[in-house]
């Protein structure tokens, strides 16, 4: 299959391709699971690409490592979509959450979050097809992603259903891998996981989608810890998928106490300062309006509680209005945590990792009995 073996020799060339997963990944044709339909990103939103109308441009799409949209919650007929909903993953991404597997022959693993079927398959490919099982909460992408697999030669157990609540079915599992990013994780993937075995997932605050992180569970199967590994885009679990309503919030508030900051809010801009900020300002949200000439407003809500502050960016100002409404200082928050992150030394984001147990989670720095504060 010269189009799979071509985007393997860049996988490997550009560093991405993990030991052990060279065969699966020329040999299962990502193509066979990428629907006809895909949706490229313009200037204006997500426009259809078929591939009846365009085949060669369609093949390099498929055979390149970026991500695809496969599915769009826009009504039919749309001719530029706003709203994906499904996607085939990047490849890169694909191979890395794999590497953080740490997979050996025998290992049952659950895939929560089917989609087009192709990581089932790579995972079937690996380790056989009886101890792979995946599950897909949208009935017509499981349907599909069983088709395609079954197409393709390979027959995992595919589920319809809330991946939130595993499988019990074939418990226990050496590996979950999760392909939809979640804040709060799920305490049936912990249990449903061997002592000693590997979650691996995309997590994510209301700022910021996402971290890839790499859980242990602990003796006993109630706990998991690890550390963050790197950064992995996913679309939410829909049903921990945050609120999109910022500007809606901020509009629907009264006048707001007004106030002048000296912190640029271009500090968000850091990758390492924005994953801090979401951890250590939970439920906050942002939105950018640009204004003419380089300016800009910073928008933040808090959805649950109708919280929301703004700061007016101007070029070249030593500082910058502020405005903020309701039970919450949103933009006060953000200044705390800014000034955290700067004298805990600017950590970068793989200098955290997370522990889930029963009585919640918490994100730590460096080690797990080091547990980020709760700010005032």
């Amino acid at each position: 299959m010269p189009g799979s073996a071509a985007l393997v020799e860049q996988l490997a060339e550009d560093g991405h391709l993990p030991t052990g997963w060279r065969d699966a990944l020329t040999y299962v044709d990502r193509a066979r699971f990428i629907p006809d339909r895909i949706w490229t990103r313009g200037p204006d939103g997500y426009q259809p690409l078929d591939k009846a109308d365009d085949p060669d441009h369609w093949h390099q799409l498929v055979y390149s490592d970026i991500p695809l949209v496969t599915q769009v919650e826009d009504p039919p007929g749309t001719a530029v979509a706003q709203t994906p909903s499904s996607s085939a993953s990047m490849p890169r991404i694909v191979t890395a959450m794999l590497a953080a597997l740490d997979i050996h022959d025998g290992q049952r693993v659950l895939e929560i979050g089917a989609g087009t079927g192709y990581n089932a398959a790579l995972l079937a490919h690996r380790l056989g097809d009886h101890l792979v099982t995946t599950i897909e909460v949208d009935p017509d992408l499981a349907n599909r992603a069983h088709t395609s697999l079954k197409n393709a030669g390979y027959s995992p157990t595919v589920i319809t259903g809330d991946g939130s609540q595993g499988w019990p079915d074939g418990t226990p599992y050496d590996r979950v891998i999760a392909t939809c990013s979640v804040h709060h994780i799920p305490p049936a993937w912990i249990e449903q996981t061997t002592p000693g075995g590997i979650i691996v997932l995309p997590w994510g605050t209301t700022m910021r989608n996402g971290a890839l992180v790499q859980l242990t569970v602990a003796p006993g199967g109630h706990t998991a810890s690890g550390p963050v590994l790197g950064d992995t885009a996913f679309m939410w679990m829909r049903a921990q998928a945050p609120s999109r309503n910022v500007l809606a919030v901020a509009a629907s508030g009264s006048a707001g106490v007004r106030s002048r900051t000296t912190l640029d809010p271009h500090f968000l801009s850091d990758d390492d300062a924005w994953f801090a900020a979401g951890v250590l300002v939970p439920g906050c949200q942002q939105a950018v309006g640009h204004g003419p000439d380089g300016a800009w407003t910073l928008w933040l809500a808090d959805t649950a509680d109708g919280s929301w502050a703004s700061v007016d960016y101007e070029p070249e100002a030593a500082d910058f209005e502020v405005e903020q409404y309701g039970p919450r200082r949103l933009w006060d928050e953000l200044e705390a945590a800014h000034d955290w992150w700067t004298a805990a030394g600017r950590p970068a984001r793989t200098r955290f990792g997370l522990t889930v147990a029963p009585p919640g989670q918490h994100v730590w720095l460096d080690q797990p009995d080091n547990p980020v504060p709760t700010l005032p």
